[in-house]
């Protein structure tokens, strides 16, 4: 038996925005009678938002916040109450002080399930705008250095780069990791996973489920949707 397990952004979707009509019909035709999963940083309505309700209600099960808020069906059947402290968002508070960057809009900071999503050039900013910092992040490596420092600084915490700008920041071991066993736990240990990612590489937070995923298991590594969508086709 095969999971087929897929981030959003980045791998199904443009970072944040809907995917693309054309491969969003191929896929609610592809993963019908197959194990899907999404494991995904964003929430549940960021993730409907991105992909429709359709494919949404259609997966075997939607792990949202990296795992911390899982849903089968529509129905919540997981959730880490987990909330930041004030020391955590104290620090953050100066990462958007002492940032080369210097854009600003808001929602710099945001709490979801079990997890904190932060970014510097805020999460209101516009898809250009966010290109932007995305392109000057790939270049200057801000949020790796400030996803370090978080994890030198709280030993009890995980930070990780998601998305096109943000970091992920969680309880250690409260990452897409935890997804592995969840699922093995659902279809059977003798279920072969394979996971589709953009970020399974170290410092990304796809990383934590690609590094567990060895032997008869399979990793993916894309770019962006369209990689995901030309490894399906050939794979149908």
């Amino acid at each position: 038996m095969i999971a087929h397990v897929f981030d959003v952004d980045g791998t199904l979707s443009p970072s944040r925005l809907k995917m693309d009509p054309e491969f969003q019909t191929f896929f609610l035709e592809w993963m019908k009678g197959k194990n899907v999963y999404f494991v995904t940083g964003s929430d549940k309505d960021k993730t409907i938002e991105q992909v429709g309700e359709d494919i949404w209600l259609n997966t075997s099960a939607n792990l949202q916040s990296c795992a911390n808020h899982i849903f089968i069906k529509g129905n919540e059947v997981y959730r880490n109450e987990w909330e930041a402290d004030e020391s955590l968002i104290n620090l953050l508070e100066q990462f958007l002080i002492i940032s080369k960057y210097r854009k600003r809009t808001s929602n710099h900071i945001e709490q979801r399930t079990g997890l904190l999503n932060f970014s510097v050039v805020g999460r209101n900013c516009t898809q250009s705008e966010r290109n932007e910092y995305g392109e000057w992040d790939d270049l200057n490596k801000e949020r790796l250095d400030m996803a370090e420092i978080i994890n030198e600084s709280f030993p009890d915490l995980e930070a990780s780069v998601g998305g096109q700008i943000s970091i992920d920041i969680h309880p250690r071991g409260a990452n897409k990791g935890q997804s592995k066993d969840w699922i093995l736990d659902q279809l059977g240990n003798d279920t072969v996973i394979h996971f589709y990612g953009d970020k399974t590489e170290k410092g990304g937070n796809d990383y934590d489920l690609a590094k567990l995923l060895v032997n008869r298991h399979k990793v993916f590594p894309v770019n962006s949707w369209k990689d995901t969508f030309k490894l399906l086709k050939l794979n149908n």
